[in-house]
């Protein structure tokens, strides 16, 4: 770890690399390595256009050591090298997760959730996960596409090094097989402890589907530690799942979180390895944990619902409406999530092979890639694949058409040590 030039007494900077801005002067260019920051006494965070990423979160441990807890690249130009593409830090557009058989049928009425007697139109986007002989580009889209927003290079449109950051994109009519263009706005605002995330998306010339989330990885550890199974997750009203095939599409099914089974983490918080022995040299695994995350996959890829949550929860922010907590017992970092969102994936990291670099803000001399199950990433959103399952009622939360009510995903991560 080599963090300690990163810190100035009595808080986190990174001044030297920071640019600074006045309202009456046009925004200013990034670091030398492409990346935007925004510093409080407490933390330091980088972004990019590139897919609006965060590519950086530095706080202080219990210890007062200084930890990069984002999985990244140190240059904004490596994003678009790296042909495997994990989504660091993104937003996954035009709509996020997976879209089965690459294909969507929308009605007249948008404030309908049934077919009734209405036609519809059925669109065809591009495939880009799952390859078959008979499909070689795939059988189902994810995260938008292979050509989804966080492919493509947002602008900057506001910029106060402080405290926020604004990007916009325009994401045209049949980009990727999506009906119509839509505008975006993601704003991300730092304040003391709390990042503060707001998107909004409108539908500017025919109804289309819009989904989004933000695909951050997480190390609370830094990435210093074996992996990150030792990092305790409490998701409250996490009482139900959507249930997915073995490709991890939905397959229409909503599953009920059974106390004490391998997903429950709603009755109490629990460690993501508690579901993994210590047996055997592989490790022998609880039974219902191996193949949770599809077919071959032993750990975490699901889409829990907040089912549990009792309208209304119009005041998100509340500590009473918390929707997960994510915390580690060696840094004692702990991340407190809330959310407008009805949805929340989580990600044990369980296809991560060591094979992506680390940045020099993190691991240690021994430790220099991402281990298999050595991140969490934690998604809020909607109902994954909702416009395919109009009986589940996510229709109002998912389609939009130009003149109504835009996309709107609001979300604040809270942050502190446990001493």
């Amino acid at each position: 770890m080599r963090l300690h030039a990163l810190l100035l007494p009595g808080a986190l900077s990174l001044a030297a690399a920071t640019p600074t801005t006045t309202s009456s002067k046009p925004i200013p260019s990034p670091d030398a390595n492409g990346k935007y920051w925004l510093n409080t006494t407490h933390l330091s965070l980088a972004f990019i256009p590139y897919g609006a990423s965060i590519t950086n979160l530095i706080l202080a441990d219990k210890h007062g050591k200084p930890l990069d807890i984002v999985a990244g690249y140190d240059n904004a130009t490596a994003y678009t090298l790296d042909a495997a593409h994990p989504h660091f830090g993104s937003v996954p557009g035009r709509y996020a997760n997976r879209i089965k058989n690459s294909s969507f049928t929308l009605f007249p009425d948008s404030d309908s959730d049934s077919e009734g007697e209405q036609e519809g139109i059925t669109y065809h986007v591009t495939p880009n996960e799952n390859p078959t002989p008979d499909h070689p580009k795939g059988v189902d889209t994810l995260h938008g596409g292979p050509d989804g927003w966080d492919y493509r290079n947002f602008s900057v449109v506001a910029y106060t090094p402080g405290s926020s950051i604004t990007f916009r994109l325009v994401d045209p009519d049949g980009k990727e097989g999506f009906p119509g263009e839509v505008v975006s706005y993601i704003t991300y605002t730092v304040s003391g402890n709390a990042w503060d995330i707001n998107m909004v998306a409108m539908a500017t010339t025919k109804k289309t589907p819009i989904m989004l989330s933000s695909h951050t990885y997480w190390n609370l550890d830094g990435f210093e530690r074996e992996d990150a199974l030792d990092h305790e997750l409490w998701m409250p009203f996490a009482g139900m799942r959507v249930g997915v095939d073995g490709i991890l599409v939905p397959t229409g099914e909503i599953l009920g979180n059974e106390r004490g089974g391998v997903n429950d983490f709603w009755s109490r918080p629990k460690k993501i390895r508690e579901a993994l022995t210590e047996k055997g040299e592989k490790g022998e695994k609880e039974e219902g944990l191996e193949g949770n995350c599809g077919t071959g996959c032993t750990g975490y890829d699901n889409c829990y619902i907040h089912s549990l949550r009792s309208p209304p929860f119009d005041d998100w922010r509340q500590p009473s409406q918390m929707v997960a907590r994510l915390s580690s017992p060696h840094s004692g970092i702990k991340l407190e999530v809330y959310s407008d969102q009805d949805a929340f994936q989580m990600y044990s990291c369980n296809q991560q092979k060591g094979d992506v670099p680390l940045k020099w803000t993190q691991g240690t001399d021994e430790r220099r890639t991402i281990p298999k199950y050595g991140c969490v990433v934690l998604e809020v959103q909607d109902w994954i694949d909702g416009i395919n399952h109009p009986e589940w009622g996510r229709t109002k939360k998912q389609v939009f058409a130009p003149g109504g009510d835009p996309y709107v995903l609001q979300a604040r991560y809270v942050f502190g040590v446990n001493k």
